[in-house]
């Protein structure tokens, strides 16, 4: 027999099917991995097929070994492998990377076995002791620890000496046996029962259950009691003895979620995200793999859970960007989750507060299933959003970066012994440094962008590629040593608050805070049970979190992500600030939101004030259908990066100059074609340039393979060329 391998080595040369001969000893499937000579040496790969006969008259070589004792691969991730790798112009073997732990490769990481020691079976604590002599005081001591349960021997051993466990074992006494020892994501207990649901809610479940559309849409304002439908929907496909993947945007909304599911669940939930440890991510995927665990619950990577009879799927907070993958290998989740509920004939359930317009349109026009919970399940109103004009502010004398009107309210918060929130999308205390003589702004030397300066630390830190440098006591460039601090960050915010209220106990939630293992649910949880009167965050505090004492929700900058030079701006703003809105006012208090603006009477707050999404999807795709803009086009961006800035010109130009040939042959396909740097020129040291296309949406097949061909046929020694879809950040 004859198997198709693809190496586990990353080059587009290599990244093709290899025939080797399956040895008699070895008991091979499609998904194995697989070692097998290749070159000169010995290296890892992943068998795809396996036939009768070679489709090469070259002397084959055999395979040398099978790399586990199970298969890793299931035979629906072959197929979405080629969907991929087509769809997505992606490497068949960076595709088959996803579908595993990453420190399986190497065998940088694998199962713990441990030798468990019990009491014989049939051996009672009484008659181990009347057959030990009373000087055996080791050996009777260890029958006394399991006379109340098992015991690992390194454990019995470091106490009273293996010999003693080797002696009783020989004697019978206990036995000794070698077995798993799971490495556990560290969880908190959650309080949670099944409640009743409203009659929005049950119409719901029925519809997601039985009704005649299998991918729906549950649009529901924040509080409707979204959480609550997955439970039951996942509850009901279970019972068909089928399994179920729930999908969140953010690893902090992951302990919260989990912690649900397993007080709801129990052991049958697994959760994978990357702030597990090697072994913990990998024991976990191992428990789904092999039916210990029949719900996977994670960040995006989890759509790639090796669950086998998926029942449903479930996306929430559908919109978030976080659900598509901006690095190689580039995938939307979205597109991966119907691959797999088409294989397995499953539910595919899209949750969100403010849906993607993308979405929302397919579902207005019966694409999908639309169905909306229009009601907190509290009965509570949606919080009053109150828009402050911060020029205004600045008017009246007031520089700072709290508007009087939050000024007041969180003092009155404070006084009434609830919590507050304050969001603001930049962490550090400041984002830039400037010299007031000569303009000149401290940029990272890899990077083409401006340095943060982060007080705690007095460091000026790029967030692009993490590098940090001294703060200067003079301009480098003049010599001056008047420098002004830029636009504020969370750092900043928790000291204003502080001089303001000196006696609130504040809480920071951003990327600095939470680099340690399990610091997003020490800061969560902290809040939640009020150790903490005011948490400052980033977009980490946006979404899905539930504080029932949170009264007031400040919301400072929230024109910052308005003016981005992206055409998804005004959508993020409006997902940004009615996400952040609807954290205020869960339980049996009233919210209020203060939005501090200098746009206040841009149509986005309008509509978020009003909590109008109808009204914001009505005008926004107005405008994206007018300017040739997604959904109603595709843009397709090149990017080319090289240490060499005139490799990734010319290659830009290059390619440029065929695609611009095609859109002769074919003007019906392009709305627009251009070639340029990248908004941030150099990251890392590498120089990046790109090339921007619109392509009419009807005819952007052919169109888009014609773009990888030319991508692909390009000569990329010393340089890296990626194809994005319709990209998140044109940065």
């Amino acid at each position: 027999m004859i198997a198709e391998v693809i190496v586990d080595i990353s080059t587009s040369e290599i990244d093709k099917i290899f025939d080797y001969i399956v040895p008699p000893t070895l008991d091979l499937k499609v998904g194995d991995r697989v070692k097998v000579p290749f070159g000169r040496q010995q290296t890892e790969g992943f068998i795809v097929h396996i036939k009768q006969t070679p489709t090469t008259t070259h002397p084959l070589k055999p395979i040398t070994a099978k790399l586990d004792s199970f298969t890793p691969i299931l035979p629906e991730m072959i197929e979405l492998m080629w969907l991929m790798s087509k769809e997505n112009n992606l490497r068949l073997v960076d595709v088959l990377r996803l579908f595993i732990p990453a420190m399986m490769r190497g065998g940088r990481v694998k199962e713990i076995k441990r030798h468990f020691v019990t009491l014989a079976d049939g051996v009672t604590f009484e008659s181990a002791l009347s057959s030990l002599k009373p000087n055996a005081v080791n050996q009777r001591a260890i029958v006394s620890v399991l006379s109340g349960g098992g015991e690992w021997a390194a454990v019995l051993g470091e106490e009273y000496g293996f010999s003693a466990i080797s002696a009783l074992a020989e004697k019978g006494i206990v036995k000794v046996a070698e077995v798993t020892k799971r490495r556990r994501p560290a969880l908190k207990q959650v309080q949670d029962k099944e409640v009743r649901l409203n009659m929005e809610q049950d119409a719901a479940v029925e519809e997601i259950m039985r009704g005649k559309h299998a991918e729906n849409l549950l649009f529901g304002v924040t509080g409707s009691g979204k959480t609550e439908i997955y439970l039951r929907c996942i509850k009901e496909v279970l019972e068909q003895g089928k399994t179920a993947i729930m999908l969140v945007p953010e690893i902090s909304l992951t302990p919260q979620m989990m912690g649900r599911f397993r007080a709801r669940f129990g052991d049958k939930v697994a959760v994978l995200h990357s702030g597990l440890s090697d072994g913990e991510r990998y024991d976990e995927w191992l428990r789904l793999l092999r039916g210990d665990a029949v719900i996977a619950v994670g960040a995006r990577s989890a759509i790639f859970a090796p669950l086998q009879n998926v029942g449903i799927i479930i996306i929430d907070e559908e919109h978030d960007g976080s659900y598509v993958s901006e690095n190689n290998p580039r995938y939307v989740t979205s597109e991966v989750a119907e691959f797999r509920r088409a294989y397995h004939n499953a539910k595919l359930v899209l949750g969100s507060a403010t849906p993607s317009l993308d979405t929302y349109r397919r579902a207005k026009a019966g694409e999908m299933g639309l169905i909306t919970l229009k009601n907190r399940v509290n009965g509570t109103k949606m919080p009053e959003v109150r828009v402050v004009d911060m020029c205004a502010e600045l008017r009246s004398g007031n520089n700072g970066i709290l508007s009087a009107e939050l000024i007041d309210r969180l003092g009155e918060t404070l006084k009434e012994g609830n919590q507050s929130m304050i969001f603001l999308n930049r962490r550090g205390f400041a984002s830039f440094m400037i010299c007031r003589k000569c303009g000149k702004v401290m940029k990272c030397d890899d990077c083409d962008v401006s340095l943060t300066w982060h007080k705690e630390d007095n460091l000026l830190k790029c967030h692009y590629c993490g590098k940090p440098y001294v703060v200067p006591e003079k301009c480098p460039s003049c010599g001056e040593s008047d420098m002004r601090l830029g636009r504020v960050g969370t750092e900043r915010v928790i000291e204003e608050i502080k001089k303001r209220f000196p006696a609130a106990r504040t809480l920071r939630m951003d990327k600095d805070t939470t680099r340690k293992k399990g610091s997003y649910d020490e800061i969560l949880s902290a809040f939640r049970m009020g150790e903490a009167d005011i948490l400052v965050g980033t977009q980490m505090i946006v979404k899905g979190h539930d504080f029932p004492n949170v009264t007031l929700v400040g919301i400072l900058d929230a024109d910052m992500s308005l003016y981005y030079e992206d055409y998804h701006s005004a959508e993020r703003t409006y997902q940004l600030v009615t996400q952040m809105s609807g954290r205020a006012g869960r339980a049996d208090k009233e919210g209020v939101v203060v939005l501090q603006t200098y746009s206040p009477r841009h149509y986005v707050f309008a509509y978020a004030r009003d909590n109008d999404y109808e009204g914001f999807y009505k005008k926004e795709i107005n405008i994206r259908e007018v300017t040739n803009f997604p959904p109603f086009t595709k843009i397709v961006r090149i990017l080319s990066v090289s240490e060499d800035e005139e490799r990734a010109l010319a290659l830009t130009k290059e390619m440029l100059v065929k695609i611009r040939a095609y859109q002769k042959q074919h003007p019906e396909a392009f709305v627009a074609v251009a070639g340029m740097k990248s908004p941030v020129k150099k990251i890392e040291n590498k120089y990046r340039y790109q090339i921007i296309m619109r392509l009419v949406r009807e005819r952007e097949g052919d169109s888009l393979l014609k773009v990888y061909e030319i991508v692909n046929e390009q000569d990329k020694k010393n340089a890296s060329v990626f194809v994005e879809i319709n990209p998140q950040n044109m940065n």
